[in-house]
């Protein structure tokens, strides 16, 4: 896919924000892979997805199962299609549900190392697993979730309970306290998924930061509002309270215009509150505004989605990196399944990163990643590297044989 389409997309142009107004953060050089035993490393919840295929939830009788979680799926898409080293740090009460969890975490490739098992009481009174029903959507039917999460095992998670220090800390020159030779990670990944389901995960979500940022490795965090997990905990204000406290300690940003909106408090402005049009200088306005407050980011990645109908999107990105815009127009897409397309997209975007391919090609490798996964089933992705590849240059549907 190519990088600049039209005037607005070219480096140095900018419209509503300019750039040259704010001096751009410059990153430091992320950690090389010689030392660290992972490439990536995600902190959230990993649920049991169950699927009605091409039902309804409230009329199916069967379900497929998968596993998901918006900060796991991007730690599977890093290790499945990039081939990278990725772990979760997670918890599962330990029980047969759990343990069928493990068993799809296991297929998927990521290291399960950072997985904490908590004791189950036999009824789920004290500590569960998390169950998300799904279904997709058709037409105009939109997709439906409805997640049944509370008091899980990785919701109880307290800061204390993983040895951030060495688990980031590796055995790269000056780590210091705490480092381990045969540990150490490049990057963490987690967001505002992980950070809603209890009161304590945000202090969690905090000690993670403040290590990995100790060690040298290279934090995203994904703003991912999800109505459902504010809305009994105080909703959009709580959020943006929340975010806006961690919000120091993030290197690379992820997230759609209403992200931004409701779960940091930047709307976009003159925008559609319902979100049919995208016009590309309102959105960049509106990360300008986030840069402008935030002035420590060197990365501020958002999707561009416009809903035609549950199976037909416009899709397309926009990201700041380092005092400079680039954007991957929205192009008409056919959808087969819209959860985790995000997840994809920041998998893809940061594999483009961490493998030193520059922002635009990162965010063409996000673009067409979030696009081939949301043409399969289930939360996480399906796609191969060379599929990644060949999306990057346009689309094709040929059959390759």
């Amino acid at each position: 896919m190519d990088a600049d389409h039209g005037p607005a997309a070219r480096a140095g142009e900018h419209s509503a924000f300019d750039c040259d107004t704010i001096p751009a953060t410059m990153s430091a050089p992320i950690k090389p892979a010689s030392a660290c035993r992972f490439d990536e490393v995600s902190l959230g919840e990993v649920m049991l997805r169950l699927d009605p295929g091409d039902g309804r939830i409230h009329t199916s009788r069967t379900f497929q199962a998968w596993e998901g979680g918006g900060e796991y799926n991007v730690a599977r898409g890093l290790r499945r299609c990039f081939g990278l080293r990725t772990a979760i740090v997670t918890a599962l009460a330990d029980n047969p549900i759990g343990r069928l969890t493990e068993d799809l975490m296991l297929q998927g490739g990521v290291d399960l190392s950072q997985l904490r098992w908590v004791p189950y009481d036999g009824v789920g009174r004290t500590v569960r697993n998390g169950l998300n029903f799904t279904e997709r959507g058709f037409g105009p039917r939109g997709a439906v979730g409805c997640s049944d999460r509370g008091h899980t095992a990785v919701a109880q998670m307290r800061p204390v309970d993983v040895d951030w220090d060495r688990l980031f800390g590796g055995g790269a020159a000056g780590a210091g306290s705490g480092a381990d030779a045969d540990m150490g990670a490049r990057w963490l990944h987690t967001g505002g998924v992980f950070c809603a389901l209890s009161a304590g995960t945000p202090a969690v979500a905090r000690a993670a930061m403040e290590a990995a940022r100790r060690h040298g490795t290279r934090v995203s965090y994904d703003l991912n509002y999800r109505d459902s997990l504010w809305r009994s905990i105080g909703g959009q204000a709580r959020a943006q309270e929340v975010n806006r406290s961690l919000m120091p300690l993030v290197d690379v940003l992820f997230g759609n215009e209403e992200d931004f909106a409701a779960a940091l408090g930047f709307p976009m402005p003159g925008g559609d509150p319902h979100y049919r049009a995208l016009p590309s200088g309102a959105v960049r306005a509106m990360i300008g505004a986030v840069v402008a407050a935030y002035p420590h980011l060197t990365t501020v990645a958002a999707t561009l989605r416009t809903a035609h109908s549950a199976s037909s999107n416009g899709w397309g990105a926009v990201c700041y990196h380092e005092g400079t815009f680039h954007e991957i127009a929205q192009r008409d897409l056919e959808i087969f399944d819209r959860v985790g397309g995000g997840d994809s997209f920041a998998s893809g975007f940061i594999y483009g990163l961490l493998a030193d391919k520059g922002p635009a090609w990162a965010l063409a490798c996000g673009v067409a990643h979030g696009a081939l996964a949301m043409s399969t089933p289930g939360d996480t992705t399906m796609a191969t590297l060379p599929e990644v590849l060949r999306a990057m240059q346009g689309p094709s549907a040929r059959i390759d044989r």
